[in-house]
């Protein structure tokens, strides 16, 4: 039963995006991901192990994390995506196969575009938000330049967003992000310290809280 809920989606719009870390590095990152305030977590596909990764954050997660599959780019991949529970789907790339099945299934999805034309069109095939990737090599007015015609599309900055440009893409527009290597930092998870977890989880969601409101 997906129990994927876009209210809780939206009080914290980002995905975090964990890509080829192995189990025993994330037991302790996962209930600090939660205290701060972040919902949904993404597991990609071409991490070893996903399932069992998937069925863990479940369970550290305490009832209050949505868990979702990346990476999926074709129907095989979405049919184990969804066997392994995946309550989401992200797609790297614009799939139409892919959008109309999740599309059919009442299954959210958050389909990866990089034009204009591709943005407009994962958007009427009901993504929940289009992912913009990768974002870094187009940057916040990239995304402002975009809503300028389409205000209503929902954009999610993907792929070599900082920190720093945060807040300048919430700015600019963005109404959520997929984040990997900014929330999941290797020294990080070199010392597996849940409080240490916590502080930069909560220094990351301070900003986004900053232009979350505007988001429906």
């Amino acid at each position: 039963m997906n129990t994927f809920s876009k209210e809780k989606f939206l009080e914290m719009p980002v995905l975090g995006i964990v890509r080829n870390f192995k189990l025993h590095e994330l037991e302790s990152m996962v209930p600090a991901y939660v205290h701060a305030g972040f919902t949904s977590i993404e597991i990609t596909l071409n991490t070893p192990d996903y399932a069992s990764i998937m069925q863990a954050m479940r369970q550290w997660g305490g009832g209050k994390l949505m868990v979702g599959a990346g990476t999926v780019r074709s129907l095989k991949d979405l049919d184990h995506a969804l066997e392994a529970g995946a309550e989401f789907i992200v797609t790297p790339v614009l799939n139409r196969a892919v959008m109309k099945r999740c599309a059919d299934l009442s299954i959210p999805f958050f389909p990866g575009a990089f034009t204009p034309t591709e943005i407009s069109e994962a958007y009427d095939a009901g993504a929940m938000m289009v992912k913009v990737f990768p974002a870094a090599q187009l940057g916040p007015e990239f995304i402002k330049n975009v809503k300028a015609p389409m205000p209503e599309v929902k954009l999610m900055p993907t792929g070599g967003v900082q920190v720093e440009l945060l807040e300048a893409y919430g700015k600019a527009g963005a109404d959520g992000f997929g984040l990997g290597t900014p929330l999941f930092t290797a020294d990080l998870l070199r010392q597996g310290n849940t409080a240490a977890w916590e502080a930069h989880f909560r220094s990351i969601a301070t900003i986004i809280k900053r232009f979350v409101k505007k988001v429906s």
